[in-house]
């Protein structure tokens, strides 16, 4: 299955070393879904994952950030590929607060400084 849309991104995506756990919003099984992140905005995120979740749903995220913070959020699916090693996602944020939005915004600001931008 393969699933693309054209490029939406509002904000530039940097990669981010970590792992999250979803859990489905909709009344479906409550599984536990590891991820591994591909990369992150203040807006979405891109990851990898084992399982076929479902474009349109909403999950449950628990994202570790690269200061160790945990951040609370919910995902919405809206791109999906099949690839070898599995699936690639891309996700929005739902309902993020200002203050979660702004610690990614920060590490994004850091990065680009870093690289010269």
């Amino acid at each position: 299955m393969e699933v693309n849309m054209q490029e939406r991104r509002k904000a530039n995506r940097r990669e981010l070393a970590s792992k999250l756990v979803v859990k489905r919003l909709d009344g479906g099984r409550q599984e536990d879904v590891e991820i591994e992140i591909v990369d992150v905005s203040k807006s979405g995120i891109g990851f990898r994952c084992g399982q076929l979740l479902g474009i349109g749903t909403v999950y449950e995220a628990f994202l570790r950030i690269w200061t160790q913070e945990v951040i609370h959020a919910f995902l919405e699916i809206v791109r999906i590929e099949k690839k070898n090693e599995g699936f690639h996602y891309g996700a929005i944020f739902i309902g993020m607060p200002a203050t979660d939005a702004s610690r990614i915004e920060v590490y994004d600001t850091v990065e680009t400084l870093k690289q010269g931008r």
